[in-house]
Formats: C-alpha cells, structure tokens, sequence
C-alpha cells in the first residue's frame, strides 16, 4: 500500500538484509543444536507460536505494556484532527490513536500492517509540545507504519528469544554434560550450546540495533519532508531530549524496555562503544540530518 511518504530505498535494503542474515544464522543455530543432540523442532514450533501471537498482537500487546488506551475523536478531539490531516496528505488509512497517562515525553507506532496500526503518544508530551513540533512527531510516527518497519522489528527483535528458548530446553534436557561416554575427553555439549546461544543472540542484537538506528533517521527524514517544516521536528527533539533530564530516574528506568518504539530513547548511554547498542543515533545526529534538510528544501 503505497502512500505519499518519501520512499527510502536504503531502509528498505538494510531491512532485507538484516532479515535475511537473521534467517541465515538462525539457519545455522538449529543445524548446530540438532548436531549436539537437541531436539530443535520442539523448540522451534514452541517459538514460533510466541512469534505469530506477538506478530498478530503487537499492537495489543505495546499498549498493555506501556499502559496505553485507545481514546475517540470525543475524548481527544486535536489529537484525532491532527492525524486525520496528515493521513490525508499522506494518502494512507488512519491508524487507531491512543493516548498513555505518563509523564514521560515521548510516541510510538505499532502494529503489523498499516490496516493494524496504532499510534499512541503519552500526556506529558501532549502537555510540552506545540502543535507544530507534536504534528512533526505524528509525522515520524507514521512513517514507521508507512515504511512498514514496524513490523520487521517485531519479528527482528523477537528471533532473539529463540536463541535462549532453545537453551534452556537444552540444557534442562540433560544435555548438559559430555558425549562420548561422559568422560573426561568427550565433547561439552552444554558449554557448546551456551558458547554458541550467546554469540548467536549477540550477532543477532547488533543486527537489530543497527536497523533500528537507521530507521529513525529514515522516519525523521520521512516525516521531515510530508511537513515540509524540519525546524519543527528539530525542536520537539530538542524540547524532549532536554526534557527527559527533569523526569525521575524511577520513570525513566520503567519506560527504558521499551525504547525501541520509542521517537526519543527515555535513558540512552554516550557516545564511544555504547552507540553500538543504542537503539537510536545519538540527538547531534539527528539534528545534522535535519538541518540539511532545511538547506535542502531552501534552496527548492
């Protein structure tokens, strides 16, 4: 379903790749574990029931989590005015909106398709944002529905799981000893199976992480453009980077789970090796990005 979203072929690319090495080492996992002795396919149909509840519920399941719910154009009656604006200048369907009570500034999307999708945004950013900055936010928003990354994190982040699902079942198994015998010199099958758990869940964290930094600078672009007003994307990032310092660390720790939906990540880390784990690039980055934007689009 095509909408008026600027189109990002590099996103596009990196989320087919990261997909297809997903596939390929979780390809290679199972070949290990059923050469170790496990019975993987147990394992597999058991998460790949998880996998389907998660896929066909997400939207369900993030406002849950987040303590969101699903206000009418009654109750939120700018909210609803502001997206219908922008669905219509972006030719897509309307999401359902939800609103979550939480002081912490920040959105999210959600949902498997644009048909299924969900975009919810907490008080305490309805409560600092004007409605230029909130409309630039909407706009990041729907371009994760639009550009259909939402659902391919769901399942990117999700592969992870199966790696320590299967573990564990090997391990409570009683694989946890040596072939061969059980002597000395046989093959530790369980120090295997974490050895390679581990490095398949680390490879596939980085993989993940990586797609889903590129992919918020791909929605601030994205939604950049459908406004045309950068500048106004720019200062609701400010506005909530700075004030995300004022919000109890206690809040902030309770909302850091779920910083991958997130437009702005409640706790992030600095810079050096821990950008490799960030779930978003870093706010100078994004501001760069943004403020070519604008030279872009003055010089139009």
């Amino acid at each position: 379903m095509r909408t008026r979203f600027a189109a990002d072929r590099g996103l596009t690319s990196r989320m087919v790749v990261t997909m297809f090495l997903l596939g390929l080492l979780y390809v290679v996992f199972v070949g290990v574990l059923i050469a170790l002795g496990v019975r993987a396919l147990t394992v597999l149909v058991f998460a790949g029931g998880l996998l389907l509840v998660q896929y066909f519920l997400s939207d369900r399941i993030a406002l849950f989590a987040m303590h969101g719910r699903e206000v009418s154009p009654q109750e939120a009656p700018e909210l609803h005015g502001l997206i219908d604006r922008l669905c219509a200048l972006a030719d897509m369907p309307k999401p359902r909106v939800a609103v979550a009570e939480s002081d912490v500034p920040n959105a999210f999307a959600t949902g498997r398709d644009q048909k299924h999708a969900v975009v919810c945004v907490t008080t305490g950013l309805l409560r600092r944002l004007e409605p230029q900055e909130l409309e630039g936010v909407i706009a990041h928003e729907l371009s994760h529905v639009a550009h259909r990354d939402v659902a391919v994190m769901t399942i990117a982040s999700f592969l992870g799981i199966v790696a320590g699902l299967m573990t564990r079942f090997a391990l409570y198994s009683g694989l946890g000893g040596r072939r061969n015998g059980g002597g000395q010199g046989g093959v530790p099958v369980g120090a295997i199976i974490l050895l390679v758990s581990a490095l398949v869940y680390a490879v596939s964290f980085l993989l993940t992480r990586a797609l889903s930094r590129y992919r918020e600078l791909a929605a601030d672009r994205a939604g950049a453009l459908l406004t045309q007003r950068p500048s106004a994307l720019a200062s609701a990032l400010t506005k909530i980077s700075g004030d995300m310092s004022r919000i109890p660390t206690r809040d902030l720790r309770e909302a850091a789970p779920f910083n991958a939906f997130y437009f702005v990540p409640a706790l992030s880390g600095g810079q050096s090796i821990a950008t490799l784990f960030s779930t978003h690039p870093s706010l100078e980055r994004r501001l760069d990005q943004l403020a070519g934007l604008s030279r872009e689009l003055g010089k139009g």
